[in-house]
């Protein structure tokens, strides 16, 4: 499945084990009150991939290819 989806910017998704149907995510929009609808393909990246994406934000601060003087 090939997927294109726009939120703040176009989304493009290629997933062999999800389908194209739109799921609730549960969450309100603040300004329209409006139920938040999004592809599965995305809930489901967003749901197990938040502590991969957090373990790259940390290691982007303490490289480990500093050179040491002994």
């Amino acid at each position: 499945m090939v997927q294109v989806w726009k939120d703040k910017r176009l989304v493009r998704m290629i997933s062999k084990i999800h389908e194209a149907k739109i799921v609730n995510t549960g969450w309100k929009d603040r300004k329209t009150n409006m139920v938040i609808k999004k592809p599965y393909a995305v809930v489901h990246y967003n749901k197990f991939m938040k502590g991969v994406d957090r373990a790259d934000k940390y290691l982007s601060y303490y490289s480990v290819l500093r050179k040491t003087v002994k």
